[in-house]
């Protein structure tokens, strides 16, 4: 076969020349643990040679052909193809190691192809020793010799002028031969058909199940998920080069037609790929409302999209989703999400929130670190765990019960410690503490376990809510077929849509009376104050309370600590602590930190101390059906209502807490006894005298202060927040008779308050009677049936 001419000219690479550097950077490696690319560890030997039983054999006529000396090809391509198609039925990967070149014309004249685990890598490159390697590649060279050399001969061939056979490694077998870089290939009828699953909808993941079962295996597809995830990405970003400028005209005409419609450009605008910012005057509005919380969605980056469009969004005092800005992410490096929430937070007036939510991503995380170094990141809990039916795919077949164990750990535990806990007994029971996935996500739980989270205000209703901003303020509109001709109309669209269901919202808040469902001034004042969704909420907790029972546990002189739970669970207790002087109180649940409404707990605690009204600190502007007003109008005689009830609570409080404290001094010795009711009876007479003079002290909060006089001497007196104010609008005498009319109005609540609660007994102690007579009947039976036997 000397001199034998071969015409060998097979296509390589999909994308590029395929005959890449396994160590070099290829394509970005988009999910790093999908990364499919083989990497097969050396032979323990070290060193043996391959031997003729070893060699796997192509089908075909070509199947006896092997690389020899003096053999010759049409083309430098033809002998790179040759020697890439013999690497593939042998079992490595190949890449084009050096070249010479023609001191005559600069023409290559000689080249060698090497197996691509030849050399090793250079850890002291100058290209990497002066910055930090976020995510170090495998290191696959391990100084293999297997090569082919060519040369160009005079007659314009190119002849083998050198062929090492053996390598230094195991080979990889025929089923894992699709892995390696150089034998990885999209091929035409695959593209167009990856072409149409995305256009559908379908993400990298399901589409390359329909190629595996179209192809008949994964080793006949001849690329990887990871291939076809960069293919899919790269046909997104090729496709809106030329339609990025329809996104740039229209932000124009926005701001030309109203200078506060916001819009930037990463770099130049007169660049073809550019990253793109916009928010409208309402966005911009909304966000000094409702700005304490932002949801940043990237569900995008799925690839699922062919639109790389990422909204801002939060929770308006409906409960509804909110804009609050748009950008379009062609480049996803950590510098343009820099440059993005930098842009956002300038369009936002440079005011951070409290706390933002996104995907779990490391290019997010250290971008937001940079930018709101002082706001709470929490990572989005359902795409974890929608993640997690993708990684724990085999556990979820193996065993039905781990899902609902694995949310049962997450979303039910009440402490850290419980978490901790829990969490360690899942994995140890379903062997998954070496899970490399599971382990990742069990680290960064202070950003997406509810248990961390409580301490931080993220206007959701509950912990085990999800957060209705994510990923919906745009569903039913823009969706993963959606392209840049269609999109600002139906961006539009979605726009006016949410709009008009604010606007509903707030005509049912002002123009429909909710149903009260308890005799409570608590519950009457809030369904005047809040939005109705809100007060529907706030109302499950104020009716749940008359299932709890408070029992104080402590009491330190300030601070009450009281014991919550249902009749019962003493062992589910919560623990409110509650000063009584500040009308403050914290619940172990957080209910209130998380969402901005007082849990059942607190409310339970404020029943059985007598509050009667929701302190003003408990209540959230945000979640007011006043929430985007600058100024409250208040109802005057709402107000005055108010104000009685919740001063005529705090100095029954104060004097109840102040006349324990005297009685259990009183009580210690005889003396002090008699001392003490001998103070009594003196106070007794001075209340007396004071009701038949009908003094008039106002009184705000029981806040009694100390005043030095000139002469040196104290003197006691009272001030009320609202004097000042009440005088404006009516005299003393009107004040005196309103709040007579009121008390009137209270004796009779308290009235039917305690008919309510009589009721409340009587039906518990019936419930009590039908179990004693229950378990006597059960007692009988059993009597019967020994007797029986």
């Amino acid at each position: 076969m000397d001199n034998e001419i071969l015409e060998f000219d097979i296509g390589l690479g999909g994308e590029g020349d395929g005959l890449g550097d396994d160590d070099g950077g290829d394509m970005e490696q988009t999910v790093d643990e999908d990364d499919l690319a083989y990497s097969p560890a050396p032979s323990s030997g070290g060193g043996g040679a391959i031997g003729s039983n070893e060699i796997y054999l192509p089908e075909g006529d070509l199947s006896d052909l092997e690389p020899y000396e003096g053999m010759e090809f049409e083309s430098e391509e033809a002998a790179k193809a040759f020697y890439n198609s013999y690497a593939r039925r042998v079992g490595f990967s190949t890449r084009v190691s050096s070249s010479r070149r023609s001191r005559r014309d600069g023409a290559i004249i000689q080249r060698q192809f090497v197996c691509a685990k030849e050399g090793f890598r250079n850890l002291n490159e100058k290209r990497t020793k002066d910055r930090e390697i976020k995510r170090p590649r495998t290191i696959t060279r391990v100084g293999c010799k297997a090569s082919l050399s060519v040369k160009m001969h005079d007659s314009g061939k190119w002849i083998v002028s050198g062929f090492v056979r053996e390598h230094n490694h195991e080979l990889v077998p025929p089923d894992q031969v699709h892995c390696l870089r150089s034998h990885r290939q999209i091929s035409g009828a695959a593209k167009t058909l990856i072409d149409t699953l995305q256009a559908a909808g379908m993400g990298p993941r399901r589409i390359m199940s329909a190629l595996i079962k179209e192809y008949g295996g994964i080793s006949k597809v001849g690329f990887t998920e990871v291939d076809c995830r960069n293919y899919m990405r790269n046909n997104r970003q090729r496709s809106l080069e030329g339609d990025i400028q329809l996104v740039l005209d229209y932000l124009r005409q926005m701001h030309a037609e109203n200078p506060n419609f916001f819009y930037a450009v990463q770099g130049e605008e007169d660049q073809c790929m550019s990253n793109v910012f916009w928010a409208d005057p309402k966005a911009r509005m909304n966000y000094t409302f409702f700005g304490d919380t932002v949801t940043f969605d990237t569900t995008y980056r799925s690839n699922r999209y062919r639109l790389p469009f990422a909204p801002f969004t939060g929770v308006n005092h409906h409960g509804q989703p909110v804009l609050f800005g748009c950008a379009f992410m062609i480049n996803e490096s950590e510098a343009s999400f820099v440059w993005l929430f930098k842009t956002w937070l300038m369009a936002m007036s440079g005011r951070p929130p409290v706390s933002i939510t996104t995907d779990l991503d490391c290019v997010l995380r250290s971008a937001i670190i940079q930018v709101f170094p002082e706001t709470r990141h929490r990572f989005c809990k359902w795409h974890i765990f929608k993640k997690c039916q993708e990684k724990l795919s085999h556990i979820f077949l193996k065993h039905p019960n781990f899902e609902a164990e694995f949310h049962k750990c997450v979303n039910l535990t009440e402490s850290i410690e419980e978490f901790e806990s829990c969490w360690l007994t899942l994995v140890d029971r379903y062997d998954l503490r070496d899970h490399e996935w599971l382990q990742s996500i069990y680290s960064s739980r202070r950003q997406w376990v509810p248990v961390y989270l409580r301490d931080t205000f993220f206007a959701e209703m509950s912990i085990t809510q999800r957060s209705d901003s994510m990923n919906s303020y745009f569903d039913g509109y823009v969706n993963a077929s959606t392209n840049l001709n269609q999109f600002f109309k139906l961006y539009e669209k979605a726009l006016e849509s949410r709009n008009e269901k604010e606007v509903r919202a707030d005509y049912d808040t002002m123009n429909t009376l909710p149903i009260l469902r308890t005799p409570s001034p608590m519950e009457k004042q809030a369904s005047e104050l809040y939005t109705r969704k809100i007060f529907v909420r706030f109302q499950e907790e104020l009716v749940g309370t008359l299932t709890f029972m408070a029992s104080k546990a402590e009491d330190d002189g300030e601070v009450i600590t009281y014991h919550v739970a249902k009749f019962g669970e003493d062992h589910k207790a919560y623990c409110v602590k509650f000063n009584v002087l500040e009308m403050k109180a914290t619940c172990s649940c957080q209910m209130f930190e998380f969402s901005g409404l007082l849990c059942r707990h607190v409310l339970a605690v404020f029943r059985v101390t007598n509050v009667l009204t929701l302190p003003s600190h408990y209540i959230l502007k945000r979640w007011t059906r006043n929430a985007k007003s600058n100024v409250i109008l208040e109802d005057h005689s709402t107000d005055v209502y108010t104000y009685y009830l919740e001063s005529h609570t705090v100095r029954y409080n104060t004097l109840r807490h102040e006349a324990l404290k005297f009685v259990d001094e009183g009580a210690k010795t005889r003396e002090n006894y008699d001392m003490a009711m001998v103070a009594l009876q003196e106070a007794a007479k001075r209340v007396a005298e004071a009701i038949k003079t009908d003094g008039r002290t106002p009184v705000s909060n029981g806040k009694v202060r100390s005043c030095l006089l000139n002469d040196g001497s104290h003197r006691e007196y009272t001030r009320g927040i609202h004097e000042e104010s009440l005088s404006q609008h009516m005299s003393e005498d009107d004040m005196d008779k309103n709040i007579r009319e009121l008390m009137s109005e209270l004796q009779s609540a308290n009235r039917k308050c305690e008919i309510y609660r009589s009721n409340l007994l009587s039906v518990l102690k019936a419930v009590e009677d039908h179990k004693s007579e229950l378990s006597v009947t059960v007692q009988n039976i059993k009597i019967g049936m020994k007797d029986g036997f």
